[in-house]
């Protein structure tokens, strides 16, 4: 199981979300969403909340986001050259996908500077569905909570790999 945590301004176009605590089962975490818009073009961002790792799609087909979640995740895993078997073990676990509020300030500050970083790395009027891929692996590479002792800053990439490692090995 995993929870899907959109902002409040996405809350309306997903599934009512459910009461209760409830726990993600997988290496990764709850995935926190937020939709923006970028040279009049909507995007939704998606970050993991455990290792930070984004997500950045065209804003179609809201609604469906819950059911296609795993697809996501295996297709970004997939691009970041993770094993296949790690890959498999973190989408299976990703079954069912609750919808909850936000509950992490800290991630959601992540998530406003992921998407305040995004014009940046799209320039206007010439770019394409084709270049989110390249804006999702830098944003990957960026550290966050670099105020913090150099310990406990996370670099989207490398932790998603020592995580799923973590999680999935040992089981």
């Amino acid at each position: 199981m995993v929870i899907l945590r959109p902002t409040r301004k996405l809350q309306k176009s997903l599934p009512p979300a459910g009461n209760g605590d409830a726990v993600s089962e997988t290496a990764l975490g709850d995935w926190y969403v937020n939709r923006l818009v970028v040279d009049r073009r909507p995007l939704l961002l998606l970050v993991s909340s455990r290792s930070l790792l984004p997500i950045l799609i065209p804003a179609r087909e809201v609604r469906s986001l819950p059911k296609r979640l795993a697809d996501l995740v295996g297709a970004r895993l997939n691009r970041m050259e993770i094993a296949d078997h790690l890959i498999a073990r973190e989408t299976q676990a990703m079954s069912p996908v609750l919808v909850r509020k936000t509950s992490d300030r800290s991630v959601l500050g992540i998530l406003v500077d992921f998407a305040k970083s995004i014009p940046y790395y799209l320039e206007v009027g010439i770019w394409d569905e084709n270049a989110l891929p390249l804006v999702e692996d830098l944003l990957a590479k960026t550290p966050c909570y670099a105020g913090r002792r150099f310990e406990e800053v996370v670099f989207p990439d490398r932790k998603t790999s020592e995580l799923l490692a973590e999680r999935w090995h040992a089981g």
